[in-house]
C-alpha cells in the first residue's frame, strides 16, 4: 500500500498544483455568494476526481497480471502520457510571456462573480475530471493502483488518498474561508497573485517532472 501511495503521489501533487482552479476558487471566495459557490466548486472538484479515477480503475482491472495484455496496455499508456507531458512542457516554455507580461487567464474568469451554485459545481467537476491534464494524471494514478493488484478496500483507500491530496489546494482555501473569512482574505489574495504571475513556470515544471516520471515508469515496466 505504501509503495502504491508513493507511486501516485506525483500525479496527485500535479493535480493539486494546477494554477487555474486555484485562482478560480479564490476568485469565487471574493464574490458575494462566496460560501455557496466556493463550496459547490470544491464539491464538484472532488466529485470529478472520484468519478474519473473510479472509471479508470474499473477499466484497467486485471493490470496486476504482468503477462496480460491489459498490463502492457497500461504501460504503453504511461509512456504515451509521459511523452505528451514532455511535449506540453516544451510548449509551455515556448509560449511563456515575455518579462513584465502577465500570463493570459481563461476568459470565463472575468465573469466568475456571476456564477450560480450549479455552474460552480459543474466547473469544479469539469476542471478536475474532464480537463485533459488532470484527466491524464488521474488516469495514470488509477492505473498505478490497478497494477498493484490491491483488494477492493485497499484500492478505495488509495483512491481516497489521491483525491484528498489532489483536492487540498481547492478545498483547503474554501475551508479556510468558511472558518475564518476575514483572516483568509490576505493570504488567499497573495496565493492568487503568485499563481497568476508564475502560472507558465509552474505548469512547465510540473509537466516536465511528471512526464519524466511516467515515461520512465512505463518504459521500465515494458523492459522488465
Amino acid at each position: 500500500m505504501i509503495q502504491v501511495i508513493g507511486d501516485l503521489l506525483p500525479s496527485a501533487l500535479g493535480v493539486a498544483l494546477s494554477p487555474v482552479p486555484i485562482i478560480a476558487v479564490i476568485l469565487m471566495l471574493g464574490t458575494p455568494k462566496a460560501r455557496a459557490t466556493g463550496s459547490a466548486f470544491a464539491v464538484g472538484w472532488i466529485a470529478g476526481l472520484v468519478i474519473a479515477s473510479t472509471i479508470v480503475l474499473v477499466a484497467t482491472s486485471g493490470a496486476s497480471d504482468s503477462t496480460s495484455a491489459t498490463a502492457t496496455g497500461v504501460n504503453w499508456f504511461q509512456v504515451a502520457i509521459g511523452a505528451l507531458f514532455l511535449l506540453l512542457a516544451l510548449k509551455q516554455w515556448r509560449d511563456r510571456p515575455a518579462p513584465g507580461e502577465e500570463a493570459e487567464m481563461p476568459a470565463w474568469m472575468a465573469s466568475i462573480d456571476t456564477f450560480s451554485v450549479g455552474k460552480s459545481l459543474g466547473l469544479g467537476a469539469l476542471l478536475s475530471g474532464v480537463n485533459p491534464k488532470n484527466l491524464a494524471l488521474t488516469a495514470a494514478a488509477a492505473a498505478s493502483i490497478s497494477q498493484a493488484g490491491l483488494g477492493g478496500t485497499d484500492s478505495a483507500i488509495a483512491v481516497a488518498v489521491f483525491v484528498i491530496i489532489g483536492s487540498l489546494t481547492v478545498a483547503g482555501p474554501v475551508v479556510f474561508y468558511l472558518v475564518a473569512s476575514k483572516r483568509a482574505a490576505g493570504p488567499l489574495a497573495s496565493i492568487k497573485d503568485f499563481m497568476s504571475v508564475h502560472n507558465p513556470a509552474i505548469m512547465m515544471i510540473l509537466l516536465l517532472v511528471l512526464g519524466v516520471k511516467l515515461l520512465g515508469q512505463g518504459l521500465g515496466a515494458l523492459g522488465g
